[in-house]
């Protein structure tokens, strides 16, 4: 049965290249989402390796597993895959596998759960602070009808400290303070509602939770450690990237220098000071059929797992 150990040193493989590989990737800074498009590929390749093995065990182990995952197949195709009479090997992999498959799960909806309730506790601390309006008065404070306005609703909360963020929901809102409206121009102010609006258009917060729950639910695998890292990163370099193409460099790295005066923040994602010299930088964007390269590339990857366990049933009708 070929496929499998092709699996597992797939599998380990992209667990132990994929981290270093991207991060160490020039690139990246400079294409984030497609830099971000590039590490989900890589953790969804390890996590189909898995599933597949999962597969392939469960199949080698259980007569019946076996005549479920070969129903209506061609005759040769089971046979392609040398399955073997002895089987506690087999179980014992299944078993290990399974395992695995439940406590992602179980983690992702542990994750999930978890930054719902979130969610939910800060829409209600939202909505004692400020009370939603009639829904008249709300129509017409709505956002204009530019190119930059969309379904969130804007929130103002009285507060000295200069803070923005975004609450993601049914009704996504943008939330910024009364000390960042008295700190920020017009335009400033424009560019740090484009960063949070494109934190939610972009679902980066279904991002930021995935990686968060594989972490918790693997903690001594380092590719979810630097998968969680390089999102946190990422997520808000394409945010830059997006506010600076409607409002411009400059303003955005000023709005962020103002709702960030401490420069000497500890958190490792805040990083400040770099993404404003990357926006002062300006560095250029990689090249469309560069982009497109490494895009096809990364999906590839992705798929090569499945490719693998298709393999033998593939081979067998020819």
């Amino acid at each position: 049965m070929g496929a499998l150990p092709g699996l597992v040193a797939l599998g380990a493989l992209l667990a132990v290249l994929g981290p270093r590989l991207l991060g160490r990737a020039r690139w990246a800074t400079r294409e984030p989402v497609v830099a971000l498009w590039a590490w989900q590929c890589v953790v969804v390749g390890v996590l189909l390796c898995c599933g597949c093995a999962l597969v392939l065990t469960g199949a080698a182990a259980w007569p019946a597993v076996r005549d479920l995952v070969f129903t209506g197949a061609p005759a040769g195709v089971e046979a392609a895959y040398g399955f073997p009479l002895a089987r506690p090997w087999a179980v014992a992999a299944a078993f290990l596998f399974l395992v695995g498959g439940v406590r992602t799960a179980l983690a992702l909806a542990y994750e999930l759960a978890g930054a719902r309730a979130t969610r939910r506790h800060r829409q209600q601390q939202l909505s004692r602070q400020a009370p939603d309006l009639h829904p008249e008065l709300r129509a017409a404070a709505a956002p204009g009808s530019g190119s930059d306005s969309g379904s969130e609703q804007l929130v103002v909360v009285e507060s000295e400290e200069p803070k923005a963020w975004s609450l993601p929901g049914p009704t996504p809102r943008l939330v910024v303070t009364t000390g960042a409206l008295r700190r920020l121009s017009n335009r400033e102010l424009d560019a740090l509602l484009a960063h949070e609006r494109g934190h939610v258009r972009a679902r980066h917060h279904w991002l930021l939770s995935a990686a968060e729950a594989l972490l918790a639910g693997f903690p001594g695998v380092r590719l979810f450690a630097h998968f969680r890292d390089q999102v946190g990163r990422l997520v808000e370099l394409a945010a830059d990237d997006s506010a600076a193409r409607r409002h411009g460099r400059l303003a955005t790295a000023i709005a962020l220098v103002e709702l960030n005066p401490d420069t000497a923040c500890p958190h490792p994602l805040a990083q400040i000071p770099a993404r404003v010299d990357r926006l002062l930088g300006g560095a250029p964007r990689l090249r469309a059929p560069y982009r497109l390269a490494l895009t096809t590339a990364a999906l590839a990857l992705a798929l090569t797992p499945l490719a693998l366990s298709f393999a033998p049933g593939l081979s067998a009708l020819r």
